[in-house]
């Protein structure tokens, strides 16, 4: 008994008792019960954070980042926020605004930082393929766990609530153990009720494995706390820092990345926590954060893929012969492309990181540049190159905003092709940037969904010759500001969904070509104020919805070409042969049954077109247009064929396919320039022919005779 007494309940269960503590505070130590919110992104982290610490790239990056001083960097173009100063202001060399993108200020620090360009490359190239593919996959990576991660702090809370919990539990520990150590001595006092079997009432005892309990005690309490020690401090750890945002402030100082972003909540959280490990890691890990550093990578899988021989074998002829290089969907412009010295056209579309540096000064053939989603930053030397050089330029966008804004810089330009969005979702016009700057553009096409003019196209009012708006159904509304490009000698607005012919059009005193095909115009009565227009000589109304011609025709006497075709027509007035000048007509494609008798009086008239209406005879005063070069008759109700079709000595295209002829005249043979490749008709009415007839029309035309064929 007096054993008993002598030994606390405490003594007897400490075994269970830490055996109890230990599994609560392991579980305070894992996430493994809230898998997959917490467990899962933590090994998921783990296993990234260890590929980019061993990634090639990432000792190549740092490596090829740690040599460049930070002037340079300022020199090298990034994007629109590296601009300089003084570029920006400059007007006397037409440089880009605050908002375009710039390389170097000076020429000579320009050519320094190119010739720095081709010396990187070679470098850089020595990168393994296995190794560049493997670097791009960590990328992707890096992108969707932080946006997995980035999103919420549950691991944060998860880490506070555990170490909270920690805390108190080291606290409950110290407490109770220090009070039980207290009560376990060597010799103990024992005061059993047993006098009447012993004559004694109290007894002196000892406790043989006190002085072991003890200490065994003292020792779990240091133990536990130095544990305590390390929650106490990870309390304050997390609560004098915002653990929630991480700054990557001072690898950008170090490194040329200067785009590496910070980051927050639990991917934050993380990134601290290896900071306390080794700073390194993180360190290594931002290169993957950076798009400067994905670009560059980018930049050399693209220069290692695409060489100049690649390249050369993908330039083509266009039908104007011009050697022509269309790059699709790629991740930059290869280095190599600014060696084709001999290229005139380039085409680069959906290249997001298009960048053009100053080595296109050696392509001093090219004229022409087409950027189709393609919002290219260019260098200073570049931009000054294309400046003085660019003779056209083809922009296709999504919004306005992506038009790059050196665009509006290149006073050399002579012909701009805008084609996208130029309207807000409100339906108010977003203005252009000013084109004032472009001194010499003379042509002008605009292919959007405008419903009025933009007020800016007047600042090119003293030199634009040609205006192009293709409305793509959009309604054009207001087109006042016509009135004040009284230079124009040429303008086209197709799709506008125009009713009438525009009134401001008729101020255009200097107006030598109107096209207004693609409409719903439904009447041309205006068509008397063209008599105005001195300088109007071609017309075209094609594809609308016109009934007929006005009588008022005949006044525009200096009218050399007609274009009717694809309309409602169902006469031709006799007022429209009494055009001297006309040389060019066209009403295909009507409901004209009759081609009345005063065609003839149109000496002039060079090419005729009236295939795909009702058209029964063709009189034989057409025949008197001696001059007729082309004669479009097919898909009529004609039977025959006057034989003074003979008559027609420079008739080189002759249509008659699609009637209800039974022969052809054999007169066709006096037709000297006409051969077989221009007399469209069914093979068997060609067939009927005479021998001499078919002889002389198949010469020359390299088709073999034989068989009577």
């Amino acid at each position: 008994m007096c054993y008993h007494v002598a030994l606390p309940w405490y003594s007897k269960y400490f075994p269970y008792l830490a055996l109890i503590h230990t599994i609560v505070l392991m579980v305070s130590s894992n996430f493994w019960f809230k898998y997959p919110k917490t467990s899962s992104k933590i090994e998921h982290f783990v296993s990234i954070l260890g590929k980019c610490f061993e990634s090639p790239w990432t000792t190549k990056a740092l490596s090829e980042t740690a040599c460049e001083h930070s002037e340079e960097n300022k020199q090298r173009l990034v994007g629109p926020s590296s601009l300089p100063k003084h570029f920006s202001t400059s007007s006397e060399e037409g440089s880009p605004n605050q908002s375009a993108p710039a390389a170097t200020p000076v020429k000579s620090s320009v050519q320094f930082s190119a010739e720095k360009l081709v010396i990187e490359v070679p470098a850089m190239t020595i990168l393994d393929k296995k190794d560049g593919e493997q670097a791009k996959a960590l990328f992707e990576k890096v992108r969707k766990f932080r946006a997995h991660v980035e999103d919420s702090d549950l691991i944060y809370k998860l880490y506070v609530a555990q170490t909270v919990t920690k805390t108190v539990k080291f606290i409950l520990i110290l407490c109770y153990t220090m009070t039980f150590v207290a009560a376990i001595n060597f010799a103990h006092v024992c005061e059993p009720e047993i006098k009447h079997l012993t004559g004694y009432s109290k007894f002196q005892c000892t406790h043989n494995m006190a002085f072991m309990l003890k200490k065994l005690l003292v020792s779990y309490i240091a133990l536990i706390c130095v544990y305590g020690m390390v929650c106490i401090y990870t309390l304050f750890w997390l609560f004098r820092r915002p653990l929630k945002e991480y700054s990557f402030e001072k690898v950008r100082e170090e490194s040329s990345f200067s785009d590496i972003p910070d980051v927050k909540n639990d991917f934050a959280f993380l990134l601290h926590m290896v900071d306390q490990y080794d700073q390194l890691y993180s360190k290594r890990f931002g290169v993957f954060l950076s798009e400067v550093s994905e670009n560059k990578l980018r930049e050399i899988s693209l220069n290692h893929e695409w060489t100049f021989e690649k390249l050369r074998q993908h330039v083509t002829r266009n039908a104007a012969e011009k050697l022509e290089l269309h790059l699709f969907m790629l991740s930059g412009v290869p280095d190599a492309v600014f060696d084709l010295t001999d290229l005139e056209i380039l085409r680069l579309e959906l290249i997001p990181e298009a960048r053009i540096t100053a080595k296109i000064s050696q392509m001093t053939n090219l004229h022409e540049l087409h950027l189709y989603h393609c919002p290219a930053k260019v260098e200073q030397t570049a931009f000054v190159f294309l400046r003085d050089h660019l003779r056209c330029l083809h922009v296709k966008f999504t919004d306005v905003a992506e038009i790059p804004t050196w665009v509006y810089l290149l006073k050399s330009l002579r012909e701009m092709y805008l084609v996208g969005n130029l309207n807000s979702e409100n339906n108010k016009m977003i203005g252009l940037e000013s084109l004032r700057d472009l001194r010499h553009l003379k042509t002008l096409h605009l292919k959007s969904n405008l419903t009025k003019i933009p007020t800016n196209i007047t600042d090119l009012s003293p030199h634009l010759v040609k205006l192009v708006v293709d409305n793509d159904g959009t309604k054009l509304l207001v087109l006042n500001s016509l009135k004040k490009m009284m230079n124009l000698a040429e303008l086209e607005l197709h799709n506008c969904e125009l009713e009438r012919i525009p009134h401001a059009i008729f101020s255009l005193t200097n107006l030598q070509e109107l096209h207004l095909k693609s409409n719903n115009i439904r009447s041309i009565e205006e068509v008397i104020s063209f008599q105005h227009l001195k300088r109007l000589t071609c017309l075209k109304l094609s594809h609308n919805q016109i009934v007929s011609i006005p009588l008022s025709i005949s006044h525009v006497k200096n009218l050399e070409s007609l274009y009717l075709s694809h309309n409602k027509l169902e006469s031709l007035p006799a007022s429209l042969f009494n055009l001297p000048k006309l040389r060019h007509l066209d009403v295909g494609h009507n409901s004209i049954v009759v081609i009345p008798l005063e065609v003839g009086f149109l000496q002039s008239l060079q090419y005729f077109a009236i295939s795909g209406n009702k058209v029964e005879v063709v009189p034989k005063q057409l025949f008197k247009c001696t001059k007729l070069r082309t004669l479009n008759l097919g898909h009529n109700c004609i039977s025959t064929v006057p034989e003074k079709i003979g008559q027609l000595a420079l008739l080189t295209q002759l249509e008659l396919k699609g009637n209800c002829l039974d022969r052809l005249p054999p007169q066709l043979g006096q037709c000297a320039l006409l051969r077989r490749g221009g007399l469209v008709v069914e093979d068997h009415l060609f067939d009927s022919l005479p021998l001499e007839v078919k002889e002389s029309i198949n010469q020359e035309s390299g088709v073999p005779f034989a068989n009577g064929v």
